[in-house]
């Protein structure tokens, strides 16, 4: 009986003391509501405001780059000063063969990269150096990778080349392909790893058909990522490929690009050069949209398998 009177009573002091605190938590989760509504207010409205911006600078270009959208944009090549008419089909060509070269650099060196630092390397110093090293390259600025690679190659060979603008678009490139595929290859379990080497496949084989291979997708959607961010760099063609207003496959030569086309016309006093300029700009923009809306679909469909 002195049992259940005691817990009676102990019940009843901590319902009392949870009245008389009652108040006290009402005002804490209150102000804890009001911080909440104040925050998600905040970036509700922050991202208005990004979204806002956003809009206005896509429905700006559809608005200026529709109206020169033809074949001759295409398939004409960039006009002279005061002209009417033209397209841009050299520079269309010329970036498209300057990112290819690029992707056929950048992918195996990026990728190698990433499996050496994940699967060889570890927590080894030459890997952490290359580590700190690739995030340094990861946030140079473009302008320094183009006046590095002039001083590199254009002086020594003494002329602007496309060969040249390979070279500054992969140093570009290749940041990007080594720090996704490093971060992919890291998420594949260590228990698949084990599985393989129980049963007697080298590392070599591992890495490369078991690790990477679980891994594809994400290594596919960093070098798309890579290209997104490697088609739309100007400065670092403004000091190696130049321009060309001529159709050209010589690599070894002066390469017409977008990015530099788009600077030269924009700035011009010529209204079809400034049209042709936001024609290259709407261009460039459903490229790099197109990129990051494949490297997404690729990304989703390695987190649902």
């Amino acid at each position: 009986m002195n049992n259940i009177t005691s817990t009676t009573a102990t019940v009843t002091d901590a319902m009392t003391d949870h009245s008389v605190q009652s108040p006290f938590n009402t005002a804490i989760y209150a102000n804890r509501k009001r911080k909440n509504f104040i925050g998600l207010a905040l970036s509700i409205i922050a991202m208005t405001i990004g979204l806002a911006f956003l809009f206005w600078i896509l429905g700006l270009l559809f608005y200026k780059g529709l109206s020169v959208f033809s074949l001759d944009l295409f398939l004409q090549k960039t006009p002279g000063p005061d002209s009417e008419g033209g397209g841009l089909g050299n520079a269309i060509l010329g970036s498209l063969l300057l990112v290819f070269t690029c992707t056929f650099i950048s992918t195996p060196v990026g990728v190698l990269a990433g499996i050496y630092l994940s699967e060889y390397g570890k927590n080894k110093r030459f890997a952490n150096i290359t580590r700190f090293l690739n995030d340094i390259m990861l946030s140079a600025p473009s302008i320094v990778i183009g006046l590095f690679v002039y001083a590199l190659v254009v002086v020594n060979t003494k002329h602007f080349s496309g060969w040249a603008g390979t070279v500054a678009l992969s140093l570009i490139a290749i940041p990007v392909v080594v720090r996704t595929t490093e971060n992919m290859l890291n998420l594949v379990p260590v228990s698949l790893r084990e599985a393989a080497f129980a049963l007697g496949a080298p590392r070599w084989k591992v890495s490369t058909s078991i690790v990477l291979k679980a891994a594809q997708s994400g290594v596919i959607t960093g070098v798309l990522l890579a290209l997104a961010r490697v088609s739309g760099e100007t400065a670092p063609l403004l000091f190696t490929a130049l321009n060309n207003p001529f159709f050209t496959l010589n690599m070894n030569a002066p390469m017409a690009n977008l990015p530099v086309v788009i600077f030269q016309f924009a700035m011009s006093p010529y209204q079809n050069w400034v049209d042709l300029a936001w024609g290259g700009a709407l261009l460039i923009t459903l490229t790099v949209l197109g990129l990051n809306i494949l490297a997404r679909v690729f990304f989703r469909n390695k987190v649902s398998t």
